[in-house]
Formats: structure tokens, C-alpha cells, sequence
């Protein structure tokens, strides 16, 4: 009897190890399945993987024109009391607006005669032509020049004079805009800084679409004109150089001497050339200058001009913002100390 319970005892014991192992028992492991072997063994299900997250990006355009310079500096803009850049670009920063280096204001190109009275800024005929700041229309259409309305053959094409709302020490500030092929403006007409005026053409004595642009201080006339490169506001971080470049002990003017500017920074080479004479032509009432570059980014330039096969050079600081000066007497070489402090007693007559 206690032989058999023994071996009950010994049968129950063994059952729950036997259970033990069977519950603890690991998995068989997965073996990778060799290429060509069957695959009836392995149904599981197919679950698709989702769609990757994507962004929708526009097709990216053409890099803007804008980016062939900075821009302007706000006006009115004057670091110094003798500066004046009163006026913004007449063609939206969208377009190139160098003016043409070669026929400049007070350039010499149609005769010897005729000497140039603004600048020109060539853009494609169509380009809008903006005002150079507020003011009213005072002319619109054609015979600027010769004071005939129904001039079509007068010079200056289709033309808008704006004068402005502001005035400098005391005088009257007006701007022309000329060639155009088309005139939105009408007479008396009050516009605001970078309104459309009228559409860039070649109407009058030009050599292709451009835009010809003035300042006039006092009177609406040919005769008082002055450089415009003075009175626009330069681009962020450029500047301007003003210069009188003089005859023996400086009693006159050269005029139509080739002024070279090297940038020592950019390698890059800037032209000019001296004003050629007239009466239409005036010097700045500070600057008393016969020559202007503008759009110059600021650093150090070296300054050349050849004066009977003589080679002249010289070192100067463009400052951002501002206007530097430099003087050329034959003989006697560069200075570039600043002219005395104005004294404006009146403006030149017809």
C-alpha cells in the first residue's frame, strides 16, 4: 500500500514538471528563408507601409533683377549739410538703371555744341517711369524744348516735368523725365514718390529707348539744370564722387577728360568723364565740380586721368552715403580737401 501511494506521489510530481517545461518552452526561431525555398510556411499578413509625408514647394522662378544692387537709401537722405539726395530712381529697382557711363551729364555726343543736360538710364521701351518724388505735373506731352505743345520734332520727345512739393535753400526743385512713349500724367495733376508717370520710349533725338532725367533748381528752364547724380539717393552702403579736375593754378576747367576709378576691393573699373562746356551746364553750389560718379560701393578706389600723356593718379575713400571730393590742378597734382562752407547769394541766369 504505501509502495503504490509512492508511486501515485512520484506520477503527480513528475506530470507538473512535465506541464512546467511545456508552459515555459521558448519559440522556435525564425530563420531567414534561403532565395528559390517555398514560402507556404510563411502566410503572414501584408501590411502596407504608409505614403511618406511630402511638402508641396512651388517651382522656383527666375532670380529677381532686384538683386543687381541694394536698396536706395530712404529720402531725403543727407549725411552732411552740403549733401542732397533728395530724389529716388525714375526705373524701379526691378530694372537695371546704371545711367550710360560715357554721356553723362554734361557729356558731349550729338555735337560740339550740344552738351548733355541730365543722364540717361536706357531700360527696354515699355518700362514705367516713376516720380522722383512728390509734387505737380507742370507739363505733359510734347515741345518741352521749344515751349510748343505740338511739337513732335522738339528734342526732348514726350516729356512730364513734376514740380516738387519741397524746395532746396529757399528754391524751387523740379524734375524732367523725356523720351517717353507713352504719358500717363496730366497737367496740375498731384503725384506721390514712385507713381507712374508715363512708359519708357524713344520719341525725340535719341539713339534708342531711354529714359533722360533732370533736377532744375529755380526755373523750369534749360539753363538751370544740374547733376542729377547728386540729388538721387545712392544705393545702401554705396556713395559719390564729386571732383573738380582744373588748368594750370586753377584758373579753369578741363573739359572731357577720361577720370578712371579702380576699386581695390571688387577689381572693377568706373569711367567719367569731366564736363565739356556750355552755359546750360552748372556746377553744384558746394561742390563747385565738373565731374559726378555715383553708384560707387564704398572703399578705396585708385583715381587716374592722363593729362598730355602724363599719367596722374591718386587715392580716395568713398564713404556710404555720402559724397567725397577730390581736386586736379595741372602741375600740381590731387588734393582732396572739401570746399569751404557755401555761400548762396543767387543761381545762374539764361
Amino acid at each position: 500500500m504505501k509502495l503504490k501511494n509512492l508511486f501515485i506521489v512520484i506520477l503527480f510530481f513528475a506530470s507538473l514538471t512535465a506541464c512546467a517545461q511545456k508552459t515555459t518552452a521558448q519559440p522556435t526561431p525564425v530563420v531567414a528563408q534561403a532565395a528559390g525555398q517555398s514560402d507556404a510556411n510563411f502566410d503572414a499578413p501584408h501590411i502596407p507601409s504608409p505614403a511618406p509625408f511630402q511638402f508641396s514647394l512651388p517651382t522656383p522662378g527666375a532670380e529677381p533683377i532686384s538683386a543687381w544692387r541694394p536698396p536706395l537709401y530712404p529720402v531725403p537722405w543727407a549725411m552732411s549739410p552740403y549733401d542732397h539726395f533728395y530724389f529716388v530712381r525714375p526705373i524701379a529697382a526691378d530694372q537695371v538703371n546704371w545711367p550710360i557711363p560715357d554721356y553723362r551729364y554734361g557729356g558731349i555726343f550729338f555735337g560740339p555744341n550740344i552738351i548733355h543736360t541730365g543722364i540717361d538710364i536706357p531700360t527696354p521701351e515699355g518700362t514705367p517711369i516713376m516720380a522722383a518724388g512728390p509734387g505737380t505735373i507742370v507739363w505733359a506731352g510734347w515741345g518741352l524744348f521749344t515751349e510748343s505743345p505740338k511739337n513732335q520734332e522738339d528734342p526732348y520727345g514726350m516729356a512730364v516735368v513734376i514740380r516738387h512739393d519741397f524746395g532746396y535753400k529757399g528754391q524751387q526743385l523740379y524734375t524732367i523725365y523725356a523720351h517717353m512713349s507713352k504719358v500717363f500724367a496730366i497737367l496740375n495733376q498731384h503725384v506721390e514718390t514712385s507713381e507712374v508717370i508715363g512708359l519708357v520710349g524713344d520719341t525725340g533725338a535719341t539713339t534708342g529707348p531711354h529714359v533722360h532725367f533732370e533736377v532744375r533748381i529755380a526755373d523750369n528752364s534749360f539753363f538751370h539744370t544740374y547733376n542729377p547724380e547728386l540729388w538721387i539717393a545712392p544705393p545702401q552702403g554705396w556713395g559719390v564722387l564729386a571732383g573738380r579736375i582744373m588748368d594750370e593754378k586753377g584758373e579753369g576747367t578741363l573739359q572731357q577728360v577720361e577720370v578712371t576709378l579702380r576699386s581695390t576691393k571688387v577689381k572693377k573699373t568706373y569711367l567719367v568723364k569731366t564736363y565739356g562746356g556750355g552755359g546750360a551746364i552748372n556746377p553744384d553750389p558746394y561742390y563747385n565740380e565738373n565731374m559726378v560718379l555715383g553708384d560707387l560701393p564704398a572703399g578705396i578706389y585708385k583715381v587716374t586721368i592722363t593729362i598730355e600723356k602724363k599719367l596722374e593718379q591718386t587715392w580716395v575713400e568713398i564713404f556710404p552715403g555720402q559724397t567725397s571730393y577730390i581736386t586736379f590742378i595741372k602741375g600740381e597734382g590731387f588734393e582732396s580737401i572739401r570746399p569751404p562752407a557755401p555761400i548762396l547769394e543767387s543761381l545762374p541766369t539764361p
